[in-house]
């Protein structure tokens, strides 16, 4: 059956053509370059790259996992670095944290989304918003244009940042990070603490790094793109305040001690990871948000 997104239709012709290509060594960013020249809208193109090659990888009977790599590699190009990726093969009901074992709530693979239930405990979540509380102030935004901060009104919370492994508390819980995602310490930023009373909201958005903006190459000096983001939820509002995920119409309720983890292969929205932080209703949230890099941030 025949799709049609944005006016253009992926036909059977188009899946058959694109698998021909990769089966002759040409690699998705070289398929992606003749379509786009060929007329196709970039979102559609990606769309039916993305879906004809998860399912051809399939019926070559890799597993999951594999295939979700592979794809990934390819949105990045043959020279693509790894991404955070907790280990999920054999859909297992817990993973290995380290110092804790964490429960698989739920698993997305477009975008990739993993809901991870007690990443934190009770005490940790009340040690944090104490060590984050003083030093709390109305939050910025990155700005792609200059590569410097702002206050911007999508964003209307207070917030802080700890420097990496600044405290035993801090440094435990980026350990445990780094082992549940396969991915090194020194490559995430450090730990930044959110509240959000009443109201407060951050509409949808990226955390990659636009690399077509100006101040983008300023920002990467720092350790590359942002690969994955994890958001820690340290207290539950009464009502409102989950994670959105409007291009796929997913939420992630705000559970104290859980978390959601979404990685994103190449800064394009065909990642569909636009998300949110959806207004408080009633109560108080606070959070903890970790990003991670290609390099050691610095």
């Amino acid at each position: 059956m025949s799709k049609t997104v944005f006016s253009q239709t992926i036909t059977p012709e188009l899946r058959q053509w694109i698998v021909a290509q990769a089966e002759a060594g040409h690699g998705p960013e070289a398929v992606l370059k003749s379509m786009l020249a060929s007329g196709w809208d970039e979102d559609v193109a990606v769309e039916a790259m993305d879906a004809t090659l998860r399912k051809h990888l399939a019926q070559r009977g890799l597993p999951p996992e594999r295939i979700l790599a592979q794809l990934a590699a390819g949105q990045q190009g043959a020279a693509a670095s790894p991404v955070p990726e907790p280990d999920l093969a054999g859909s297992p009901l817990y993973l290995d944290a380290g110092d804790r074992q964490v429960t698989v709530l739920g698993v997305m693979a477009s975008p990739r989304v993993v809901v991870l239930g007690g990443l934190l405990s009770d005490e940790e979540c009340d040690a944090l918003i104490a060590a984050a509380r003083p030093r709390m102030a109305r939050s910025l935004v990155v700005t792609t244009l200059t590569g410097g901060e702002e206050v911007n009104d999508d964003r209307t919370s207070n917030g802080m940042f700890f420097t990496r492994g600044e405290s035993e508390l801090v440094a435990r819980i980026e350990a445990r990070i780094a082992r549940l995602l396969n991915w090194p310490v020194e490559n995430g930023e450090g730990i930044q603490v959110l509240q959000y009373r009443p109201g407060a909201e951050y509409k949808p958005h990226y955390d990659y790094f636009d690399p077509r903006e100006p101040g983008t190459p300023t920002i990467l000096k720092r350790g590359g793109q942002r690969l994955a983001t994890v958001v820690m939820y340290l207290s539950e509002p009464e009502k409102g305040g989950g994670t959105t995920f409007p291009d796929v119409q997913f939420e992630v309720a705000p559970k104290r001690g859980n978390a959601v983890f979404f990685s994103y292969a190449r800064p394009d929205p065909s990642t569909r990871t636009l998300h949110g932080g959806a207004p408080v209703i009633a109560g108080e949230k606070w959070i903890a948000t970790k990003w991670l890099r290609e390099r050691e941030f610095i």
